[in-house]
């Protein structure tokens, strides 16, 4: 069953609490199919070590965008915007998330959020208010804390998982690899059990370490990874 998000008493969710670090004001590829604006959120609580947003990680820095002037600019893109991503940072770590989405989506715009599924009863009571999703699945289970550096990550992004795929709300799964972070047979042992748990769209993203040049798998090995889902995109550094 999915589950409410529940404040505790005197706590602030109000939209207007949301700490907005940044914002794209138009993309064509965080949104498939969408030409959506990024919000992003501040704060997150995993520290991996290829995060492309670190100026994003610490939840104690104030946002700097008002959710007012948030609106406004989205009243100004009515009609020439899809959608809106909430992206970070890690968005589902505010609770004033669940205020923020129906207030967007009442402009008529649809919603996206990038996650990485670590607040799997948060991201449950989300999903009603959200059109995709994409939900970062940072390895095998046994790797995940590891890339995290957060014990007891594994599991929940796997919970986040099973309630997305019981949604039915549009989805992408990926994940960001590198051989220094898990090898090609631990890869190919976390594509069948995607597979097996009912994924039909993952993205593999090849991340080059700083300096150097992307590892590239070979035409064998993409194929085999392929070929256990419907949809699958190789994104290449």
């Amino acid at each position: 069953m999915l589950r409410e998000i529940v404040a505790a008493p005197g706590i602030d969710v109000s939209a207007e609490r949301l700490r907005i670090g940044g914002l794209t004001p138009l993309t064509s590829i965080d949104f498939p199919g969408r030409l959506a604006a990024v919000l992003f959120c501040q704060g997150c609580p995993w520290r991996c070590g290829y995060c492309h947003n670190p100026e994003l990680l610490d939840a104690t820095v104030p946002g700097t965008l008002a959710w007012s002037r948030v609106l406004a600019f989205l009243q100004r893109r009515r009609g020439l915007l899809d959608g809106v991503v909430f992206s970070g940072g890690e968005p589902t770590l505010q609770a004033a998330l669940s205020a923020a989405l129906p207030e967007v989506r009442a402009m008529g715009f649809e919603t996206a959020l990038h996650t990485g599924g670590m607040y799997p009863e948060r991201l449950a009571a989300l999903l009603p208010q959200l059109d995709w999703i994409g939900l970062d699945i940072k390895g095998p289970l046994h790797c995940h804390d590891g890339i995290t550096a957060t014990p007891g990550s594994g599991p929940r992004v796997r919970q986040s998982l099973r309630y997305l795929l019981a949604s039915g709300v549009a989805h992408e799964c990926r994940t960001t690899w590198h051989p220094g972070l898990f090898s090609v047979n631990e890869l190919l042992a976390l594509a069948d059990e995607l597979s097996e748990i009912g994924v039909t769209h993952w993205a593999l993203q090849q991340c080059r370490t700083p300096g150097g040049a992307p590892c590239a798998l070979t035409p064998v090995q993409t194929q085999a990874l392929a070929a256990r889902f419907t949809h699958f995109v190789l994104r290449r550094a």
